[in-house]
């Protein structure tokens, strides 16, 4: 069995204290440094007053894929400024997927894009994160990327 890289030990010491990730029931598919992807499934306690995902589950699908994408170089990364775009609405029992990639990363800032796309590849929401990059590293000495 190879190591696992710093972004998959820093992704799952954060995944191991999100409680609302697991609740969610968020699998974690690919973790590298500056990418992530995730997937879920609606399920009924996620629908609104439409009998479709409220919007928020969405969201937060994305907001997860920014938090592990952004802290995967180990530097702690906060969201500063994120937002979405809601372009086909989902149903119970649909799986949905989150891919995060890095687009812009400075010492402080960092940008990603995260699409999330249905059981069929379509496309469902289209989200951008922006993140301040703390000085704090998660394993000190084993910080990768701009610094």
């Amino acid at each position: 069995m190879s190591e696992k890289t710093l972004a998959e030990r820093v992704v799952g010491r954060m995944y191991e204290n999100d409680w609302f990730s697991q609740w969610l029931g968020i699998e974690r598919v690919e973790i590298a440094s500056g990418r992530c992807v995730l997937k879920m499934k609606i399920r009924k306690e996620m629908l609104n007053g439409f009998s479709i995902a409220h919007g928020g589950i969405t969201y937060s699908l994305a907001d997860s894929a920014l938090a592990f994408a952004s802290n995967s170089h180990g530097r702690k990364s906060v969201s500063v400024e994120t937002s979405i775009s809601h372009t086909v609405s989902l149903r119970e029992g649909e799986e949905i997927t989150a891919v995060a990639e890095e687009v812009s990363l400075t010492d402080k800032i960092a940008v990603y894009y995260i699409t999330v796309s249905n059981h069929t590849g379509k496309t469902v929401a289209l989200f951008k994160g922006t993140v301040y990059r703390t000085s704090r590293e998660w394993e000190p000495g084993e910080v990768h990327g701009t610094h």
